[in-house]
C-alpha cells in the first residue's frame, strides 16, 4: 500500500508540474485588458506620406458622443471606453507628473481624439482596440490594418484619409479561428488623433 501511495503522489506531482509549465505559455484572453495582454509591440513610427487610408467603421454609429477622463499618475494606469472596446495602458514613468487624460471616440469611425493634444510620453503607451463593435467583427481580415496618426483634428475621416505616420502595431487573431481578427494593439508616444484604417 505505501508503494501505491508513493506512485500516486509522484504522478500527481508530475501532473501539477506539467500544468504549471504549460500555463506559462497560454496567452491571456482578449477580454483581459490588463497592460500588455497580447505580448510586446515595438518598433518605430513610419512616415505615412503618400499612403492612402480608409478609416474602419463602427458596426453601428455611436448615438451619443463617448468620452472618458482620468488622471494618470507617475505610477501608471489604465483608461478605457467599454462601449467601443478601447483600452489605453500607461506604464509607470510614462508621465513625469499627474496628467488628466481625456479620450473621445469618433461617432462613425474607429478613431479617437486623445488629449491633452501634443503630450509627449516618457515611455511607450499601449493602446488595445477590440474589434467586437467594428465592421471587422466576425469577418476574415482582407487587408492590413494600420494605426494611423492624424495631426489635424478637423480632417474628415470619410473617403481617403491623409495621415502623418503609422504606429508600431499588430493584429491579434482568434485562437480558435485564425482568420478572424479580435483586436489591434499599437504603441503611441504622444497624444493627438488616431484611427484604425486599412491601407
Amino acid at each position: 500500500m505505501p508503494r501505491f501511495t508513493f506512485f500516486r503522489s509522484l504522478v500527481l506531482a508530475f501532473g501539477v508540474a506539467i500544468v504549471a509549465a504549460c500555463g506559462a505559455d497560454i496567452a491571456a484572453p482578449p477580454v483581459d485588458l490588463s497592460p500588455g495582454p497580447f505580448g510586446t509591440v515595438s518598433g518605430n513610427a513610419t512616415d505615412a506620406t503618400g499612403m492612402q487610408f480608409h478609416a474602419l467603421w463602427w458596426q453601428s454609429d455611436l448615438k451619443n458622443p463617448v468620452s472618458v477622463s482620468k488622471t494618470i499618475g507617475v505610477s501608471g494606469g489604465t483608461i478605457s471606453i467599454p462601449e467601443t472596446g478601447l483600452t489605453v495602458s500607461f506604464p509607470a514613468g510614462a508621465v513625469a507628473a499627474p496628467l488628466t487624460v481625456t479620450i473621445t471616440a469618433d461617432l462613425r469611425y474607429v478613431a479617437y481624439k486623445m488629449e491633452p493634444s501634443g503630450t509627449q510620453f516618457l515611455k511607450d503607451v499601449t493602446v488595445t482596440q477590440l474589434f467586437d463593435a467594428t465592421q471587422l467583427s466576425g469577418a476574415p481580415l482582407r487587408s492590413t490594418i494600420y494605426a494611423a496618426y492624424i495631426a489635424d483634428d478637423s480632417v474628415s475621416l470619410s473617403g481617403s484619409v491623409p495621415a502623418i505616420e503609422t504606429e508600431p502595431s499588430k493584429t491579434i487573431f482568434s485562437a480558435t479561428s485564425p482568420d478572424l481578427p479580435e483586436a489591434q494593439v499599437w504603441i503611441i508616444r504622444h497624444f493627438s488623433r488616431y484611427m484604425l484604417a486599412s491601407g
